[in-house]
């Protein structure tokens, strides 16, 4: 059905987000509406990723209480991204998706309206609330099944997935930026920072609000490989499939330990730095992580996908493990810059890897099952790190997350590196 429609969808490129244009020519118009709202998730992720942290110590919560919210948020993801990827036939995805965005846009309102514990902590888990520089979200695995079938040339599927990934690290850099906005504000406005930080909530709801005009604006076409999906979701690929799910589980219980809400605590705790600081740090990061992950296809192209995802991500966990080992803030932000410049070049890689190895129908379940153990295992790390944090400023959750991340690549690189593309999946 895709590809019946794919002349007509080309027509309509004009008509849609200016990236669409910038996206390969094989990509469809829906390409360019689900990198705009991912986009837009993203940039609403960046800011309160940051405000997360200050808000809730402003209005008295301790690193362990900080923790378990984060560890919310995380578990919460992982039970809706399972549903998601796993419900009966008859529901559309697009549906799902418009659903999800009234829900961001439930969260917010609850996070602005919310001061105690309790009712913070169910918000966070049933809520979209992403405490990470990436995306963990109810979201992902329908836009990443989605955004495989608007590609028509399996060899521009990478570069599409890089230009979904990149500009959702750039606007989520930009939302870093724009999360010193309430500080500044109330320091000259002479309010309350707690109340400025809690505008930043209302704001992420608003940005639900455009997500949600994306979605609307998408084609009926959008939805055909999820009607194709066979009544056992996982009929051909489960082997793969959990392999997969079980590393990357191990990746993200390392990554888990250095949520960006996390590390913003870190560096409060270790080194004082002020949230505008903090926040300049993370934009230079997202713009950083961006940029390299155009590389992410180039690479792919010459070396393979498998070895993209590992040679690019092994040295970017050793310069994790020495960031947590800087005695001053320079050398620490400098090993974690360099961290950035590395660490998500794997991402449009392994995303297109796990189109590639499944059949077109098996998508959105193969997208949800290996995202929920991520999900699951990077629930359960960041109770750890606040844990630590509450303990000590010293750098042993970056030290832990990075070598559980290490030891995931070398097991990826041993298991996989032989492993062909699905022939339907090419």
């Amino acid at each position: 059905m895709r590809g019946e429609l794919a002349e007509g969808q080309q027509n309509q490129r004009a008509t849609t987000p200016i990236m669409s244009r910038l996206l390969p020519q094989s990509a469809d118009a829906d390409a360019g509406w689900l990198v705009l709202t991912r986009a837009l998730r993203a940039l609403g992720d960046g800011a309160v990723s940051i405000l997360l942290v200050s808000y809730l110590q402003g209005i008295g919560f301790s690193p362990l209480e900080v923790g378990a919210i984060v560890t919310g948020t995380l578990l919460g993801s992982a039970a809706l991204t399972l549903a998601v990827g796993l419900v009966p036939h008859g529901l559309r995805p697009l549906r799902l998706l418009k659903a999800a965005a009234l829900l961001m846009l439930a969260t917010g309102a609850g996070f602005a309206a919310a001061r105690s514990f309790w009712p913070l902590f169910v918000i966070a888990v049933i809520g979209t609330l992403n405490p990470s520089a990436g995306d963990v979200s109810v979201f992902l695995p329908m836009e990443q099944a989605l955004l495989a079938e608007t590609v028509r040339d399996s060899g521009d599927r990478t570069r599409v997935f890089a230009w979904y990934n990149v500009c959702a690290t750039l606007t989520g850099a930009l939302g870093a930026l724009l999360s010193a906005v309430p500080a500044l504000a109330a320091r000259k406005g002479g309010f309350s920072r707690a109340a400025a930080e809690r505008m930043g909530f209302v704001g992420y709801a608003m940005l639900a609000i455009a997500v949600l005009t994306g979605y609307l604006r998408m084609s009926p076409a959008a939805e055909s490989s999820v009607a194709a999906m066979p009544r056992t979701p996982l009929a051909r690929s489960r082997p793969i499939v959990m392999r997969l799910a079980a590393l990357f589980s191990l990746d993200s219980f390392g990554g888990g330990f250095v949520v960006q809400s996390l590390l913003v605590l870190w560096l409060l705790r270790r080194f004082g730095l002020s949230t505008q600081v903090t926040a300049a740090v993370f934009f230079a990061a997202g713009l950083l992580s961006g940029l390299s992950q155009f590389v992410s296809a180039w690479l792919a192209e010459r070396i393979g996908l498998v070895n993209t995802m590992v040679f690019t991500h092994l040295p970017a966990n050793l310069f994790l493990v020495i960031a947590g080992l800087m005695p001053t803030a320079p050398l620490a932000i400098s090993f974690l810059l360099l961290r950035i410049l590395l660490s998500q070049m794997d991402v449009p890689a392994r995303q297109s890897y796990v189109m590639a190895v499944v059949p077109p129908q098996e998508r959105p379940a193969a997208a949800s099952v290996t995202n929920v153990p991520r999900s699951l295992a990077a629930a359960l790390s960041p109770l750890l790190a606040g844990a630590m944090l509450n303990w000590s400023a010293f750098g042993w959750p970056l030290i832990c997350g990075g070598v559980l991340k290490s030891a995931y690549d070398v097991l990826l690189l041993i298991q996989f590196s032989t492993v062909k593309p699905h022939p339907q999946g090419e």
